[in-house]
């Protein structure tokens, strides 16, 4: 129990992988003008983050050192195919939406790292919920930045009008650079916070 609230602390907030690690944020600059298509992406990489760690965890002690990059490459690979069928398969609508950005999970930043920094030295289950968590608190703000600018771009929550008042609908919203503003706001209030937690404590 410690070790899932530990690994939920330092994902979601501590260390999180886009607030404090400054990854993943290609993805979130391109799906996040509506929210379906970033529950998609981010339910898609937290599967991919989870069973990926979970494997490369069972197989450290197989995996020549010299080639474990290409290896871990592999494996990601494999999963994130599976995805990619997936939504194509029952949900074509968002796959299109999502364009390249689902397979482009390969090469996302937040796996490889929690590969590396903590899958290739721990035990399986520790790193399926390590990964599990790091692709909730990329979800997270991919959810949060979604529906700031789904709403005031649209008017409209997962497809839904909300827009009871009939109020002006920002088109810079639905632009990639709209994404970009909001989560350097997010980054300045996460590191804010942590700071000012840091000075408490000290």
């Amino acid at each position: 129990m410690n070790e899932i609230r530990s690994a939920f602390r330092r994902n979601l907030l501590d260390e999180n992988q886009v607030l404090r690690q400054i990854l993943g944020i290609c993805s979130i600059l391109a799906v996040t003008n509506l929210l379906v298509n970033s529950l998609v992406m981010g339910l898609g990489l937290m599967f991919v983050l989870s069973l990926s760690s979970l494997t490369i965890s069972a197989l450290r002690s197989y995996i020549p050192h010299r080639v474990r990059m290409i290896i871990q490459i592999f494996i990601i690979a494999a999963y994130v195919i599976f995805v990619d069928i997936f939504i194509k398969a029952f949900s074509p609508d968002i796959s299109r939406a999502l364009g390249p950005y689902v397979g482009l999970i390969i090469t996302n930043c937040i796996i490889m790292g929690r590969a590396e920094a903590y899958a290739q030295k721990n035990p399986p289950l520790l790193s399926l919920i390590d990964g599990f968590f790091a692709g909730l608190g990329y979800t997270a703000v991919l959810i949060c930045i979604a529906l700031i600018r789904e709403l005031f771009g649209f008017g409209t929550v997962f497809g839904f009008d909300v827009n009871v008042l009939n109020l002006e609908t920002w088109t810079i919203m639905v632009m990639p650079p709209a994404a970009f503003f909001i989560i350097g706001v997010m980054i300045w209030a996460a590191s804010n916070v942590i700071s000012r937690r840091q000075e408490n404590r000290s």
